[in-house]
């Protein structure tokens, strides 16, 4: 249920000569960083819960000079607005970005100190017409630059995606060109041994390989990263466009939040519903969200609810399948795990939370209020179906995975349909059979087992394990 920080690089690498840290939020795969020395630092693309940064400048004993935002950011809802406001620093974001709030807008070669460090901007278009990434020197060392926060430009093991702009009519082929021209005439020509530090690590949806690590170097990323190796700017633009992932429906949203500026985030617990209460929002169009784990909500749960634990992707999921406009009800084991819950949706926001149901589903039950049960089997036992009689036991597989897992290998008589397009692909489906979902371990398979529900498919089981445990088991797989 928490947001880890990932490992280090196997080798190891140098430390940056001036402060400097990483806040890295594992559950949305973002990353956050605070640079400078001598009483003053700046904080590089902020997180909606900015706490961790005042926390820290308090144990650091220096002062917010600067927030700055890398580009608009698409997949989570920054903090920016709120920092500014309770340590008096200056929003620095590009002077393309036409922003709503408070700001100083910057360009290529633009140069702020922080204590020793000076940080000079580089406009990198190319995953967002205004994205720049920030170069960072000790002026005591020569002013050799040593690090380079490069934002959703350049990842580690990949580069940012180009095709989020497509409904404000600017093609992934465009900004794909000008993600070239930001690497090759930018970030390429930088010394080898300059630390790169991204946005995002592996998880995010914001690329397509990313890397498990959550820096590397300039020279390790010409050598390794699949985008960085030799292409023509044609080629490259073919390679960036090929097989995107989804565009998640609340990236617009959260773009137009953080032009805007979001209202600082409310720090109480949810409130508490009583069964009656919780029950009455539902019948009035409110969603039950059970973030409970899949084995639990599988036994028994609130009717019509739909499950996405707090262990998996949480946030990138909730805002994938949840209509903002929406209210929601969250069902939890506990009032911490709703209160990590409600933190989790408005960081991707999703603010409209009427309360948390008191109690739980025992509360629920003794209430006399309907329960689901979902009827789950195993990998084997799924096999075993599949060799029975077709003719006299029919029913269908529904594989909601991606599309390049789904390329790995999938269940030959499985139909293809993807979590974020099942409402769409679910025209396909016989009703009247009964339906196995299956994903890659589990997770996204009892999302889909309740959407195919509400879509009208009579009979829904869910297969455990996924199909990670299909092919552990050596069952056989088609390409």
């Amino acid at each position: 249920m928490t947001c880890t920080t990932p490992q280090g690089p196997s080798t190891s690498l140098p430390e940056p000569t001036f402060l400097f840290e990483s806040f890295y939020l594992g559950c949305l795969a973002q990353a956050s960083y605070l640079v400078g020395g001598d009483g003053e630092v700046a904080i590089v693309d902020p997180r909606r819960d900015v706490d961790v940064y005042l926390d820290a400048a308090r144990r650091l004993g220096v002062r917010i000079r600067y927030v700055i935002e890398t580009h608009l950011h698409a997949d989570f809802v920054s903090g920016h607005v709120e920092l500014a406001e309770r340590t008096g620093a200056t929003i620095l974001i590009s002077h393309r970005a036409g922003v709503a709030f408070a700001h100083q807008g910057v360009q290529d070669g633009d140069l702020f100190r922080v204590g020793p460090v000076e940080l000079r901007i580089l406009e990198t278009p190319g995953h967002t017409p205004e994205s720049i990434s920030i170069l960072a020197s000790d002026t005591r060392a020569a002013n050799s630059p040593q690090v380079v926060m490069t934002g959703d430009t350049l990842f580690i093991g990949d580069v940012g995606r180009p095709d989020l702009l497509g409904a404000r009519g600017i093609t992934a082929e465009h900004m794909a060109g000008l993600m070239y021209d930001s690497l090759h005439q930018k970030l390429l020509t930088l010394p080898d041994d300059v630390l790169v530090y991204p946005g995002h690590g592996a998880g995010s949806l914001c690329g397509k390989n990313l890397s498990k690590d959550p820096f590397s170097t300039i020279g390790r990323q010409k050598q390794t990263n699949v985008a960085l190796q030799p292409m023509t700017r044609d080629e490259f633009i073919a390679f960036l466009t090929k097989d995107a992932p989804e565009i998640p429906r609340y990236f617009p949203m959260d773009v137009e939040m953080n032009r805007r500026g979001a209202p600082s985030l409310a720090s109480d617990a949810p409130a508490g519903l009583t069964p009656q209460a919780a029950k009455a929002a539902l019948d009035q169009g409110a969603v039950a969200i059970d973030v409970r784990p899949s084995s639990e909500w599988t036994k028994a749960s609130v009717s019509r609810s739909l499950n996405i634990g707090l262990g998996g992707q949480f946030a990138s999921w909730a805002g994938t399948l949840l209509d903002a406009r929406r209210p929601l009800v969250i069902v939890a084991t506990d009032l911490a795990a709703a209160t990590e819950a409600r933190l989790r949706l408005a960081r991707v926001g999703l603010e409209n939370v009427v309360g948390y149901l008191e109690g739980g589903l025992e509360a629920w039950q003794h209430a006399g209020y309907p329960v689901d049960r979902t009827e789950q089997v195993t990998v084997r036992e799924l096999e075993a179906r599949l060799r029975e009689s077709a003719a006299a036991h029919p029913f269908q597989v529904v594989d909601v995975r991606r599309p390049g897992e789904w390329a790995t290998g999938h269940i030959e008589s499985a139909v293809h349909a993807p979590l974020h397009q099942l409402e769409d692909r679910a025209e396909a489906l016989d009703p009247s059979l009964p339906t196995y979902v299956i994903c890659a371990g589990g997770y996204r398979s009892v999302m889909g087992a309740e959407i195919l529900r509400e879509l009208g498919i009579a009979k829904v089981i869910d297969v455990a394990g996924g199909m990670a445990e299909w092919k552990a088991q050596g069952l056989p797989v088609s390409a």
